[in-house]
């Protein structure tokens, strides 16, 4: 993201938002919007502000997932890999 065009002043947002938002949508990069000289609020595209939550939400996942085998709480990737085998089995097996 070059800096120098991600920032706009609350007027911008004000006088020119459907520039702003189209800009938003086209390079799918934030736009910081400043009030007084110092950065208030972020412009971005719902399709990367879902991407980045979904990413974070995976982190998190990942992360509670390392504390609970640091703690011995959980189950190997053995039982899981195991487990899922035994749950996509094909019914025709059956």
């Amino acid at each position: 993201m070059d800096m120098r065009t991600a920032i706009e002043p609350v007027t911008a947002l004000k006088t020119q938002s459907a520039k702003l938002i189209r800009r938003a949508r086209e390079t799918r990069q934030p736009i910081v919007i400043t009030q007084n000289g110092k950065a208030s609020v972020v412009v971005q595209d719902v399709e990367t502000y879902e991407e980045h939550r979904k990413a974070l939400l995976l982190l998190k996942f990942l992360s509670q997932g390392d504390q609970q085998l640091k703690k011995g709480i959980g189950i190997s990737h053995a039982r899981v890999k195991k487990h899922l085998a035994g749950k996509l089995k094909s019914p025709v097996d059956d």
